[in-house]
């Protein structure tokens, strides 16, 4: 199985025609509707549901409440290494740019986990730049040695693997797997990875399947919005949750929503994705499937991210550093991109309390063979 074929379908399609043909009666019979389609996801993410926020926004409260009451589940990521081979145009870690680089060591890693564990956070995500041979699949296993001793949920975003690569961390003690398409526009996506392995369109597609093929217990995907027409990006994310989700209902399948934020480089996005359509794109995403996680970064702002506490959001980072090192290292590396809300765990906690949400620290423990437990 493959998305790409529904990918192509798509695009080759004329869709600024599609979205301009929807009608207000097309998104109230989707606003009316308990099971939705692609069709009614299309209208919810169309211009011509702008005036239909508010009602979109209700719905979309009640369903995250009934599905996942007022939680907020808290994670940080943890970068291990910066170096990369890609030429990614609008990423801080491309190998044109001139910065320093740097892979944490195990000593190194053990202090970083021992900083972030005391935080109380037990879920972790940890991200390297894809250069296989600086920070490949074996210094990733290593890397696990270090790290089940302070997590019991450990999530990847680095680059794309093969599934045996996958099983091989999964049997580790990976649980999740993030990997973000960037733009679903095969055309755009061409130029803004000109060099490197990730340049390779399909490869890069079907790799969360393989992730789930491989026994991922999470998978998560998204666009960077800003790269391209976010209306198209956000039509073929929804479709490939779809997708996801009718294929493998065993794993979780969950969405993040990244906007471009300043970096090392000097890209610029092509479009601006104000903060109404990051709404939008959320709002459609609730209702189109009900009980999606939906993470929203600390490329967002503080204020911002709690306007949109009550709208769909299921997850949350804190306590945030995109540099190698950051949680403890004070040195001269650059992160992969500038955030927006830098507060601390015990910050972010504290928010999350007074806007009446319960932060979770820890919501899942592995079950250990019997012979290693005696059970």
């Amino acid at each position: 199985m493959s998305f790409y074929p529904l990918v192509k379908k798509y695009m080759d399609a004329a869709l600024d025609e599609q979205f301009s043909a929807v009608s207000e009666d097309d998104v109230r019979r989707a606003l009316a509707k308990t099971s939705l389609d692609a069709n009614d996801y299309m209208a919810l993410i169309s211009p011509t549901a702008v005036p239909f926020l508010e009602e979109m926004a209700q719905k979309a409260s009640r369903l995250t409440a009934q599905n996942f009451g007022h939680t907020i589940h808290l994670f940080t990521p943890l970068y291990l290494s910066s170096f990369c081979s890609n030429h990614c145009v609008y990423c801080g870690f491309n190998a044109k740019n001139k910065i320093p680089r740097s892979r944490l060591t195990m000593e190194e890693l053990e202090v970083e986990a021992k900083a972030i564990s005391a935080t109380g956070l037990k879920h972790l995500l940890i991200l390297t730049g894809e250069a296989p041979a600086k920070a490949g699949v074996d210094y990733l296993v290593e890397c696990m040695t270090v790290l089940q001793k302070h997590f019991p949920s450990v999530s990847i975003e680095v680059f794309a693997m093969d599934e045996d690569e996958y099983a091989r961390l999964v049997d580790v003690g990976v649980d999740g797997l993030t990997l973000f398409q960037e733009t679903y526009d095969e055309t755009l996506y061409a130029k803004l990875h000109p060099k490197g392995p990730k340049k390779d369109f399909r490869y890069r597609i079907d790799a969360p399947e393989r992730g789930c093929k491989a026994g991922m217990r999470v998978v998560n995907i998204g666009a960077l919005l800003g790269l391209g027409d976010w209306r198209k990006d956000a039509l073929l994310t929804g479709l490939h949750l779809k997708y996801l989700t009718d294929l493998y209902p065993e794993v979780d399948i969950a969405v993040s929503l990244p906007r471009m934020r300043p970096h090392a480089g000097e890209f610029q996005p092509s479009t601006i994705v104000e903060d109404r359509d990051m709404v939008q794109i959320m709002l459609a995403q609730r209702l189109f499937l009900p009980r999606l996680g939906i993470t929203v970064s600390t490329r967002e702002s503080a204020e911002f991210r709690e306007n949109i506490l009550p709208l769909g959001v299921t997850k949350m980072s804190a306590g945030v550093t995109t540099a190698v090192g950051g949680h403890t290292q004070h040195n001269d590396q650059v992160g992969q991109f500038e955030i927006c809300d830098d507060r601390s765990v015990e910050e972010m906690s504290t928010a999350l309390r007074k806007c009446g949400y319960q932060p979770v620290f820890k919501d899942w423990e592995p079950i250990f063979d019997m012979e290693t437990t005696g059970v």
